[in-house]
């Protein structure tokens, strides 16, 4: 009798951590992404002739994608998740504040990443691309326009987009760096990681505009990696 009174004590035990345990891996996992875009936002922003110190300076927003993997089905396609960070304050002229975690879905968009993960960065350079962005899911080229960010010196030209876009992206792959088109493709919050991260249900309106988070271990060393490149805003007059 004590034997099986003994059997079900540790059955029902098993079944009380196991799910802890599955949140608490998936908090690791969110976490994780947030020290690995950090370490390839570093890494990107510090490229000799890379993004442009002025494009980054007059940014509201930084999305970071790190391993964005190309897939199949049907189309070539790719997937991937990272975070937004943009800088506090109601006019955006604070200190960066914490992340919000996001997802990408790129569909056909005239690259190939030839089955390498492909890490990319975007600069959200105004508040009207924030707020699409704060949508549920957004198509960039629809709602808000999208243009391959310019590299080094081609920033002091008065381009397109440089005078138009809402959202400058950049890529990263086997190596080459390069500002790319991702026209087509759609970013949407990550809700499930955002509550992982931050312990409850929160949109990313809350965290990034509202700062109702601080940010986590993660979240800190992307903040510390943009505030050593870009401590102020220099588009806010």
């Amino acid at each position: 009798m004590e034997s099986i009174r003994l059997r079900t004590c540790v059955v029902l035990l098993t079944l009380a951590i196991f799910p802890a345990s599955l949140v608490l891996a998936k908090d690791s996992d969110d976490e994780q992404r947030l020290q690995k875009a950090a370490q390839v936002l570093g890494e990107i922003i510090n490229i000799p002739d890379n993004i442009p110190q002025e494009l980054i300076d007059k940014s509201t927003c930084v999305i970071v994608l790190p391993s964005v993997k190309k897939f199949a089905i049907g189309f070539g396609a790719s997937w991937g998740k990272g975070a937004m960070i943009c800088r506090s304050g109601q006019n955006f002229d604070g200190k960066w504040g914490a992340p919000a975690a996001f997802a990408l879905k790129a569909g056909n968009v005239g690259f190939q990443l030839g089955g390498e993960a492909t890490d990319f960065v975007l600069l959200v350079m105004n508040p009207k691309g924030v707020n699409a962005l704060l949508s549920d899911e957004v198509k960039l080229g629809g709602a808000i326009s999208a243009a391959a960010g310019p590299k080094g010196r081609d920033a002091t030209a008065e381009t397109d987009a440089q005078l138009k876009a809402e959202v400058l992206s950049y890529s990263r792959s086997k190596g080459l760096f390069a500002g790319i088109s991702l026209e087509g493709s759609t970013l949407r919050q990550d809700k499930d990681a955002n509550k992982n991260l931050y312990g409850r249900d929160i949109t990313a309106k809350e965290i990034v505009v509202e700062s109702k988070v601080q940010p986590t271990t993660g979240g800190q060393a992307i903040d510390d990696v943009l505030t050593k490149k870009s401590p102020k805003n220099l588009s806010v007059r």
